[in-house]
């Protein structure tokens, strides 16, 4: 990664003001780095943290208040999706979903009604590598990039933190974003059980999982081509019902109708393959194309197994267009010739085209200067750290993780976000995961949204999804 500045800790300070549910609500923060040092003292990699604490607490209330520790994923994204996307006090000002072309500047922000402060401090964080967070020395990557690795150095940053703000007592939570939720669950677990070598002894009250990798497999996407096909259902589904609107279903009625069909005649028919009589192959075949929007030519050629990919540039092709990975509802045109399509298409995701510029372009012009934040080091918004990561897990895999912790906290809760139109993290993985683990289901609580993969997206999205994880902080049940 190209570097633009010499590395000294960093620590910055700011204040401000925001409105939240009819109530003034004052505070102030704190931005910095979080440095691991090896047995020498020298600095060899940093967490760097954004803190928001409410003002007006009083000293005898902090300790029964709430922290939250916001990320996002990749592995080697920043916290710049979930800081300006929704969790913080200024965030993105949203417009229409899908429109030819990009949002250019200047871009629009506004204060955010919707922000938990009130009832909670944050914490958003970049992990090494990410955002402000470095790498400083080359030859210690492997104690940083990795699952078991990666959720270590958060834990002990976690414990640092919560050691300099007198934070220990306070109930505590996770919010993490796809890759997050990987980090999240890792995290529960190692906390309440241990790490490679050592206790860490961190419980968390809660954990919130926006567009699910929770896996009850070694790996998230460790699946046969038929299973794939069947869990990604109910998501292409959800896509084709927002372009081709096949029938006058809700979108959940819809995809609970697919699902029902994917769980039983279509898996039944791809495990049969070449031994469907003609007549049930025909109904197979003209329900696939009812639910998804693909054609009849498509599932010839693929021997009626959807395949995601493909699928993107297949359910609006009469419109000529293709629709993203991380959220089904944005679009963009179709290369030309196809044959460049199929060569560049998947690495063209039109939502990261759409929204990475206006939300970096936010957090850096306007969060930072009211953070206080003033460097020359380059805000690194994604570094391509999964190209190379280190997905071993010598303990258990990440939905043992997260049942080993709520089995050991029973006051533990979690709440599954998922966007239906999120072809990334698909519903129908997550439905699978939770059907195949012992995560104590009264405690779990899981819920859609007609959204993609960072599910707060437009103005009605963020009003639910931050009302819904309101209530699941406060104790109540997101879902009702």
């Amino acid at each position: 990664m190209l570097k633009t500045d010499i590395f000294t800790p960093s620590r910055f300070v700011g204040e401000g003001t925001v409105t939240l549910r009819g109530v003034k609500v004052p505070y102030h923060t704190v931005s910095e780095d979080n440095v691991f040092y090896d047995d020498e003292g020298k600095p060899i990699a940093s967490i760097f943290s954004y803190s928001y604490f409410r003002s007006d607490v009083a000293a005898e209330d902090v300790k029964s208040r709430p922290v939250i520790f916001g990320f996002n994923g990749g592995p080697g994204t920043s916290s710049m999706m979930v800081h300006v996307g929704f969790l913080g006090p200024k965030r993105v000002k949203y417009g229409e979903v899908d429109h030819d072309g990009l949002p250019l500047p200047p871009y629009e922000s506004c204060d955010n009604e919707h922000c938990l402060l009130d009832i909670a401090d944050l914490v958003l964080v970049d992990p090494v590598g990410t955002g402000f967070g470095r790498l400083l020395d080359e030859s210690k990557k492997d104690m940083f990039y990795g699952i078991e690795p990666d959720a270590e150095a958060f834990l002990t940053f976690v414990q640092a933190w919560l050691a300099r703000y007198n934070r220990w007592e306070s109930p505590k939570y996770l919010v993490g974003e796809s890759y997050g939720c990987t980090r999240a669950s890792t995290v529960a677990g190692m906390g309440s059980l241990s790490g490679s070598d050592r206790a860490y002894s961190v419980t968390f009250d809660g954990l919130v999982m926006i567009g699910n990798t929770v896996t009850v497999g070694k790996h998230f996407g460790d699946r046969s081509p038929i299973y794939s096909a069947v869990l990604a259902f109910p998501t292409l589904a959800a896509v084709n019902w927002y372009h081709n609107h096949p029938s006058n279903q809700t979108v959940e009625e819809f995809v609970a109708e697919a699902k029902g069909f994917a769980d039983t005649e279509y898996l039944l028919a791809l495990y049969r393959g070449n031994s469907l009589e003609e007549e049930t192959r025909e109904h197979i075949i003209e329900r696939v194309m009812y639910y998804t929007g693909v054609s009849r030519e498509y599932l010839e050629r693929r021997a009626l197994v959807l395949e995601d990919v493909e699928y993107r540039s297949q359910v609006i092709r009469q419109k000529g267009r293709y629709v993203s990975r991380l959220d089904g509802r944005i679009t963009r045109p179709l290369y030309g010739p196809l044959l460049d399509e199929h060569k560049w298409g998947a690495h063209d995701d039109p939502a990261e085209g759409k929204y990475n510029p206006f939300f970096q372009s936010v957090l850096c012009g306007e969060v930072f200067p009211m953070l206080g934040i003033k460097t020359d080091r380059n805000f690194v918004n994604s570094h391509s750290l999964w190209s190379s990561w280190n997905n071993d897990i010598k303990g258990r895999n990440t939905s043992e993780s997260l049942s080993a912790a709520m089995r050991r906290t029973p006051t533990m809760r979690t709440f599954f976000v998922n966007g239906w139109y999120d072809i990334c993290t698909q519903i129908g993985i997550l439905y699978y995961t939770l059907d195949h683990s012992d995560l104590p289901k009264d405690r779990v609580f899981v819920k859609g949204y007609e959204s993609g993969h960072m599910a707060y997206l437009g103005e009605e999205n963020i009003k639910s999804v931050s009302e819904d994880i309101y209530a699941f902080i406060m104790g109540k049940n997101p879902t009702k």
